[in-house]
């Protein structure tokens, strides 16, 4: 499943391998940022939609006091207040749906690279790019990384193995925690209706869960996944502060 995604991108990893001193960190960190920069104007079209947002915060706080007692009205008038600014609140899903197969993609392209199994080496085998330059014999990888084996899910026997999935947690919350609305100010809160608080206590849940999901995720996987879901979180941060400075300078 999702080999159509994971043979290319083994290939890539193979070629960058080569490229880069025969190192898989490197080759897996240089096939993040390249994935990310695939996907730049969808990530860079969410993080200007989440900066919106977070800008219209104080107008729909208002409209929430000023349809406390009516949430049709409040979702109607919210909706049009979206339109007016050109803000799309569903614009996060699509990134994520997105990168959902090119992290099952990626798992089978580490598996292949990195084999523990003579039969996906064997599979692999016939499906590499033998075009590309320095590709060929070049498999298995090196795994062995600060004594952790990337083709291989973290393990108690060596128990430092479990910082990187800790780390996928705490650049995914952060990275959320970053593009998420703010709630809006106390003397808000209190005029908030019941339902919209359940609706921002979701949202806050959602910001932990996903960013937990994620780490549990890398637990049952190679390890050199966490190396690609720690990257692409860090240069979403990056990203992130770069439109916001350049967002302050346009203001």
């Amino acid at each position: 499943m999702f080999d159509f995604i994971a043979y290319p991108l083994a290939n890539l990893l193979l070629l960058l391998y080569s490229v880069l001193g025969q190192s898989t960190v490197l080759a897996i960190t240089a096939l993040t940022i390249l994935i990310n920069l695939i996907m730049l104007p969808l990530t860079l079209s969410q993080q200007r939609s989440a900066r919106k947002m977070q800008d219209l915060q104080p107008k729909i706080d208002k409209l929430k006091k000023k349809y406390s007692n009516d949430q049709e009205r409040f979702a109607q008038e919210q909706m049009k207040l979206f339109r007016k600014e050109g803000v799309n609140p569903m614009g996060g899903c699509l990134p994520l749906l997105i990168q959902f197969p090119i992290w099952l993609g990626l798992i089978n392209a580490i598996r292949y690279c990195i084999p523990s199994r003579p039969l996906d080496l064997l599979r692999f085998s016939q499906h590499i790019y033998k075009w590309l330059p320095g590709v060929q014999g070049v498999i298995p990888l090196q795994s062995r990384f600060l004594g952790m084996d990337l083709g291989q899910p973290p393990t108690p026997a060596v128990w430092w193995s479990y910082a990187l999935p800790i780390l996928v947690f705490v650049t995914y919350w952060l990275q959320q925690k970053l593009i998420s609305p703010s709630s809006g100010s106390a003397d808000e809160k209190e005029d908030t209706s019941s339902q919209q608080e359940m609706m921002e206590q979701q949202m806050k849940m959602m910001r932990v869960t996903m960013p937990l999901m994620s780490m549990l995720f890398t637990l049952q996987y190679a390890t050199g996944l966490s190396i690609y879901f720690i990257i692409s979180s860090a240069t979403r941060i990056v990203q992130y502060y770069l439109i916001r400075q350049h967002h302050e300078q346009e203001a």
